[in-house]
């Protein structure tokens, strides 16, 4: 099966004079895929990572920062890099939800003993990256398609530079647009009726505002605020989506200009500054998308073969709850885990055979799919109730089957936070 054009195994089913054979390869040099990389890497497995974006670009200039909370603080104790990324980021001890519209109360929730903090991105990719071995992400690599093997054959990769590569296994880290979930057969992603602005301002002589992380809303609008450093404070905006999204989307001061247009009269003003003042280096304009947690929970397609998906290539979520960054921690170790041990029996047969190979690597595969699935259904679902409740826009009804699925399903707030993914 394939997904667009590529080259690969020819009619006679030679190879192409540039196609590569490698053990593991990861498609995606974000936030899992690198996890995913470094914890096969503790492991002992070596894998190549993919990413398209330009050498240097993914890992020091893009994005702007992640919330990571008690279950994604357990994953990173595990990568290794823990203790020097709390250095980075003041401890969060509570959430403080405000509403400016009359009459709505606001109201204060401790992060019940659990570890918060927000991260730059940058800081998270470049410590990850800088925890590989050299060598092991290669940039400026665009996957166009994908062969997917047989029980006797491996997948090929076909990049964009007319290359391939055939991969032992073969894992989808390429976000919630995946080109690997697409040819897996995933169910396509929906789209939440919000868009989410998200963006980093900087304070030369300080700021002052409590170290907590402070959700507003006001006619529909929601801004979230915390500091990263006693000079530095992450912010998002989300709003409904409007006719201006396609053009504001690529252009930073576009985005700025709007978003600020769009709260300024409405927020306080120590709030429509931090908009005005934004570094533009680091905004983003985005449509929320999500995998449904129905799909999580039936979906059949998430192996095939040595191929899986793991992040938001397997379940993009809304930033509602702040997790989906460790979520995707957790994808890498529950992933590395299964496959060594697989990898480790294979090593253990002498002259082990392909088909024997590619079934051991698979059942690694169904093992890692079966621990995550609930926990993702769980995830997914409060997080969508969660934004059905934020947004304005939905009706009574969806509003109040909302309330009723969190108080009886979810229980505490922050209990999602209390998940323990175990040991690599």
């Amino acid at each position: 099966m394939e997904l667009g054009v590529g080259v690969g195994m020819g009619e006679s089913g030679r190879r192409n004079e540039e196609e590569v054979e490698k053990g593991v390869v990861i498609v995606g040099g974000g936030i899992c895929g690198l996890a995913t990389a470094l914890a096969l890497h503790k492991k002992g497995i070596e894998s190549l990572v993919l990413e398209r974006s330009p050498e240097g670009y993914a890992v020091s200039s893009w994005g702007s920062a992640i919330g990571v909370q008690g279950n994604g603080w357990r994953a990173l104790h595990q990568l290794g890099v823990a203790s020097s990324l709390r250095k980075t980021a003041p401890l969060i001890p509570l959430v403080r939800e405000v509403s400016l519209d009359k009459g709505k109360p606001s109201r204060e929730t401790p992060f019940e003993n659990g570890e918060a903090r927000c991260l730059k991105r940058t800081d998270l990719i470049n410590t990850l990256a800088s925890a590989l071995p050299p060598g092991t992400i290669r940039f400026g690599c665009q996957v166009v398609s994908l062969t997917l093997g047989t029980p006797t054959s491996y997948p090929i990769l076909h990049l964009q530079d007319g290359s391939s590569i055939v991969s032992k296994v073969l894992i989808g880290c390429d976000g919630g647009n995946s080109v690997i979930a697409k040819v897996l057969g995933l169910k396509p992603t929906k789209v939440f009726k919000l868009s989410a602005v998200r963006g980093l301002t900087n304070y030369p002589d300080g700021h002052s505002f409590p170290n907590e992380f402070v959700r507003m809303r006001k006619q529909g609008i929601a801004i979230g605020r915390t500091p990263i450093t006693d000079k530095l404070v992450y912010w998002f905006v989300a709003l409904r989506v409007s006719h201006l999204d396609a053009k504001v989307s690529q252009n930073p001061e576009l985005i700025r200009q709007t978003i600020f247009e769009s709260v300024n009269s409405i927020f306080p003003t120590e709030i429509t500054e931090m908009i005005k003042n934004s570094d533009l280096r680091t905004l983003s304009f985005t449509h929320l998308r999500y995998r449904a947690p129905w799909d999580l929970l039936f979906e059949r397609s998430f192996r095939k073969g040595t191929v899986t998906v793991a992040g938001d290539a397997m379940h993009v979520m809304g930033p509602f709850l702040g997790q989906g960054g460790s979520a995707a921690l957790e994808d890498a170790i529950v992933l590395a885990r299964h496959l060594a041990q697989k990898m480790n029996e294979i090593d253990q047969i002498i002259d082990c055979k392909k088909d024997e190979t590619i079934k051991k690597i698979g059942d690694a595969l169904d093992g890692y799919v079966k621990e995550r699935r609930m926990r993702l259904v769980r995830l997914s679902a409060q997080t969508y109730f969660t934004g059905l409740l934020l947004d304005e826009g939905s009706s009574l009804l969806a509003k109040l089957i909302s309330i009723i699925f969190m108080v009886v399903l979810f229980g505490k707030s922050f209990g999602h936070s209390k998940y323990d993914c175990g040991k690599l």
